[in-house]
Protein backbone atom coordinates (compact mmCIF):
# COMPACT_ATOMS: atom_id res chain seq x y z
CA UNK A 1 0.00 0.00 0.00
CA UNK A 2 1.17 3.33 -0.78
CA UNK A 3 1.46 5.78 2.39
CA UNK A 4 -0.14 8.87 1.96
CA UNK A 5 2.39 12.11 2.29
CA UNK A 6 1.68 14.39 4.50
CA UNK A 7 0.57 18.13 3.08
CA UNK A 8 3.84 20.20 3.14
CA UNK A 9 0.94 22.94 4.35
CA UNK A 10 -0.57 22.99 8.06
CA UNK A 11 -4.20 22.64 8.65
CA UNK A 12 -4.91 26.26 9.76
CA UNK A 13 -3.14 27.70 6.50
CA UNK A 14 -5.18 25.28 4.44
CA UNK A 15 -8.25 26.81 5.76
CA UNK A 16 -7.03 30.82 5.94
CA UNK A 17 -6.25 29.61 1.86
CA UNK A 18 -9.45 28.23 1.40
CA UNK A 19 -11.69 31.44 3.02
CA UNK A 20 -9.50 33.87 0.89
CA UNK A 21 -10.32 31.83 -2.23
CA UNK A 22 -13.89 32.37 -1.33
CA UNK A 23 -13.59 35.88 -0.71
CA UNK A 24 -12.04 36.68 -3.78
CA UNK A 25 -14.76 34.39 -5.91
CA UNK A 26 -17.49 36.41 -3.57
CA UNK A 27 -16.29 39.78 -5.06
CA UNK A 28 -15.68 38.14 -8.53
CA UNK A 29 -18.93 37.27 -8.53
CA UNK A 30 -20.49 40.50 -7.09
CA UNK A 31 -18.54 42.63 -9.72
CA UNK A 32 -19.66 40.42 -12.55
CA UNK A 33 -23.41 40.91 -11.45
CA UNK A 34 -23.00 45.16 -11.46
CA UNK A 35 -20.86 44.62 -14.86
CA UNK A 36 -23.71 42.94 -16.62
CA UNK A 37 -26.25 45.36 -15.16
CA UNK A 38 -23.91 48.16 -16.59
CA UNK A 39 -24.23 46.60 -19.95
CA UNK A 40 -27.75 46.43 -19.61
CA UNK A 41 -28.35 49.83 -18.47
CA UNK A 42 -26.68 51.09 -21.71
CA UNK A 43 -28.53 48.62 -23.97
CA UNK A 44 -31.34 50.16 -23.38
CA UNK A 45 -30.32 53.87 -23.46
CA UNK A 46 -28.80 53.04 -26.83
CA UNK A 47 -32.21 50.82 -28.15
CA UNK A 48 -35.02 52.92 -25.88
CA UNK A 49 -33.66 56.53 -25.18
CA UNK A 50 -35.57 58.70 -22.61
CA UNK A 51 -38.94 60.41 -23.79
CA UNK A 52 -39.70 63.81 -23.30
CA UNK A 53 -43.07 64.33 -22.62
CA UNK A 54 -42.34 67.95 -20.74
CA UNK A 55 -43.83 70.51 -22.77
CA UNK A 56 -45.69 68.82 -25.34
CA UNK A 57 -49.37 69.28 -25.96
CA UNK A 58 -52.47 66.66 -25.68
CA UNK A 59 -52.80 66.22 -29.42
CA UNK A 60 -48.68 65.89 -29.55
CA UNK A 61 -49.14 63.27 -26.85
CA UNK A 62 -51.49 61.35 -28.46
CA UNK A 63 -49.07 61.51 -31.90
CA UNK A 64 -46.28 59.80 -29.50
CA UNK A 65 -48.40 57.51 -27.91
CA UNK A 66 -49.79 56.10 -31.18
CA UNK A 67 -46.23 55.69 -32.34
CA UNK A 68 -45.02 54.05 -29.43
CA UNK A 69 -47.95 51.03 -29.80
CA UNK A 70 -47.48 51.36 -33.12
CA UNK A 71 -43.39 50.18 -32.65
CA UNK A 72 -44.82 47.93 -29.73
CA UNK A 73 -47.19 45.78 -32.11
CA UNK A 74 -43.76 45.56 -34.53
CA UNK A 75 -41.79 43.91 -32.05
CA UNK A 76 -44.75 41.63 -31.14
CA UNK A 77 -45.22 40.91 -34.06
CA UNK A 78 -41.71 39.86 -34.85
CA UNK A 79 -41.81 38.09 -31.30
CA UNK A 80 -44.29 36.00 -32.79
CA UNK A 81 -42.87 35.59 -36.04
CA UNK A 82 -39.37 34.14 -34.26
CA UNK A 83 -41.42 32.22 -31.46
CA UNK A 84 -42.99 30.57 -34.81
CA UNK A 85 -39.90 29.67 -36.21
CA UNK A 86 -38.44 28.25 -33.55
CA UNK A 87 -41.40 26.02 -33.04
CA UNK A 88 -41.33 25.03 -36.63
CA UNK A 89 -37.31 24.13 -36.64
CA UNK A 90 -37.94 22.07 -33.63
CA UNK A 91 -41.13 20.00 -34.94
CA UNK A 92 -38.31 20.02 -38.04
CA UNK A 93 -35.71 18.53 -35.73
CA UNK A 94 -37.58 15.72 -33.42
CA UNK A 95 -38.95 14.69 -37.38
CA UNK A 96 -35.13 14.63 -39.00
CA UNK A 97 -33.82 12.71 -35.73
CA UNK A 98 -36.79 10.42 -35.81
CA UNK A 99 -36.03 9.79 -39.58
CA UNK A 100 -32.78 9.19 -38.96
CA UNK A 101 -33.10 6.47 -36.37
CA UNK A 102 -35.45 5.10 -38.96
CA UNK A 103 -32.66 4.65 -41.32
CA UNK A 104 -30.08 3.02 -39.04
CA UNK A 105 -32.59 0.41 -37.44
CA UNK A 106 -31.44 1.32 -34.31
CA UNK A 107 -33.63 2.53 -31.90
CA UNK A 108 -33.19 3.66 -28.04
CA UNK A 109 -33.42 0.70 -25.88
CA UNK A 110 -34.41 0.44 -22.44
CA UNK A 111 -31.78 -1.20 -20.20
CA UNK A 112 -33.21 -4.49 -19.20
CA UNK A 113 -32.88 -5.66 -15.78
CA UNK A 114 -32.39 -9.86 -15.35
CA UNK A 115 -35.34 -11.37 -13.81
CA UNK A 116 -34.86 -15.15 -12.02
CA UNK A 117 -37.04 -16.88 -13.24
CA UNK A 118 -37.75 -20.81 -12.68
CA UNK A 119 -38.02 -23.99 -15.12
CA UNK A 120 -41.41 -24.45 -14.14
CA UNK A 121 -42.76 -20.92 -14.68
CA UNK A 122 -40.71 -20.75 -18.29
CA UNK A 123 -42.61 -24.04 -19.38
CA UNK A 124 -45.96 -22.37 -18.26
CA UNK A 125 -45.48 -19.67 -20.34
CA UNK A 126 -44.67 -21.43 -23.14
CA UNK A 127 -46.81 -24.49 -22.68
CA UNK A 128 -49.49 -22.97 -21.43
CA UNK A 129 -51.59 -22.94 -17.93
CA UNK A 130 -53.32 -26.41 -18.88
CA UNK A 131 -50.31 -28.48 -19.21
CA UNK A 132 -48.65 -29.49 -16.10
CA UNK A 133 -44.61 -30.24 -16.53
CA UNK A 134 -42.84 -30.08 -13.52
CA UNK A 135 -39.25 -29.75 -14.44
CA UNK A 136 -37.25 -30.28 -10.83
CA UNK A 137 -33.89 -30.87 -11.85
CA UNK A 138 -33.00 -31.58 -8.16
CA UNK A 139 -35.39 -34.57 -7.91
CA UNK A 140 -33.80 -36.19 -11.02
CA UNK A 141 -30.22 -36.00 -9.99
CA UNK A 142 -28.54 -38.86 -7.94
CA UNK A 143 -28.58 -38.99 -4.03
CA UNK A 144 -25.31 -40.04 -2.51
CA UNK A 145 -25.61 -40.65 1.15
CA UNK A 146 -22.93 -39.92 3.20
CA UNK A 147 -23.04 -42.93 5.53
CA UNK A 148 -23.20 -45.49 2.78
CA UNK A 149 -20.03 -44.15 1.77
CA UNK A 150 -18.36 -44.40 5.12
CA UNK A 151 -19.19 -47.97 5.33
CA UNK A 152 -17.74 -48.88 1.92
CA UNK A 153 -14.64 -47.04 3.13
CA UNK A 154 -14.19 -48.96 6.69
CA UNK A 155 -15.28 -52.39 4.60
CA UNK A 156 -12.61 -51.92 2.44
CA UNK A 157 -10.03 -51.04 4.64
CA UNK A 158 -11.23 -54.02 7.41
CA UNK A 159 -10.82 -56.55 4.09
CA UNK A 160 -7.65 -55.02 3.09
CA UNK A 161 -6.26 -55.52 6.52
CA UNK A 162 -7.47 -59.16 6.15
CA UNK A 163 -6.08 -60.14 2.77
CA UNK A 164 -2.76 -58.97 3.68
CA UNK A 165 -1.85 -62.06 5.27
CA UNK A 166 -3.51 -64.50 2.55
CA UNK A 167 -1.71 -62.15 0.16
CA UNK A 168 1.89 -62.39 1.69
CA UNK A 169 4.55 -64.55 0.33
CA UNK A 170 5.10 -66.40 -3.45
CA UNK A 171 1.20 -67.57 -3.51
CA UNK A 172 -0.27 -64.13 -2.89
CA UNK A 173 1.99 -63.30 -6.00
CA UNK A 174 0.30 -65.59 -8.23
CA UNK A 175 -3.17 -65.24 -7.37
CA UNK A 176 -2.83 -61.54 -8.30
CA UNK A 177 -1.14 -62.41 -11.21
CA UNK A 178 -3.97 -65.42 -12.23
CA UNK A 179 -6.08 -62.37 -11.55
CA UNK A 180 -4.29 -60.08 -13.60
CA UNK A 181 -4.35 -62.62 -16.49
CA UNK A 182 -8.15 -63.43 -16.19
CA UNK A 183 -9.22 -60.07 -16.53
CA UNK A 184 -6.76 -59.19 -19.86
CA UNK A 185 -8.40 -62.30 -21.37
Amino acid sequence: MPEKRKSKISASRKLMLKSLMVAKAKEELEQEIVEKDEQKAKFLEEKAPPIRTGGLSLAELRILCEELHARIDVVDEERYDIEAKVLHNTREIKDLNIKVLDLRGKFKRPNLRRVRVSADAILRSLLGSKHKVSLDLRANLKSVKKEDTEKEKTAEVSDWRKNVEAMSGMEGRKKMFDAAKGQNQ
